[in-house]
């Protein structure tokens, strides 16, 4: 098992989530349910995922839950730029969100690769 705290990709995954909830408070109340909800689920479930995966005992399982991680990140990256043609958010703060998006994307999938890599 692993210490999940130890993980730059962890540590940018949250840091990322916190700035996710700190955006989302500015969106319209009627979002509350809807698009709010989605990216803050979606967000926290980067770090979460990475998390219990660190908890795991194999290697593999750890890969899927990165992998899992990633899916969340993919689905934030979706939601950020729904956002962004709502006019919830400016251009620079979805570039800036897109940017450590893709970051946390390409440490996941090198991860991933390495895992495996070390599990064949």
């Amino acid at each position: 098992m692993r210490d999940f705290r130890e993980l730059k990709v962890w540590t940018k995954a949250h840091l990322l989530t916190l700035q996710v909830y700190k955006i989302t408070k500015n969106f319209p109340s009627y979002e509350q349910f809807g698009l709010t909800s989605q990216m803050r689920r979606a967000a926290a479930s980067v770090p979460t995922n990475i998390a219990e995966g660190c908890g795991r005992e194999s290697e593999r399982e750890l890969a899927r839950f990165m992998s899992i991680a990633g899916g969340s990140a993919s689905e934030l990256e979706y939601q950020l730029l729904l956002a962004r043609d709502l006019n919830y958010i400016q251009e620079e703060t979805y570039n800036a969100l897109n940017q450590q998006i893709n970051e946390i994307k390409r440490m996941l999938n090198s991860f991933i690769r390495k895992l495996l890599a070390v599990g064949c």
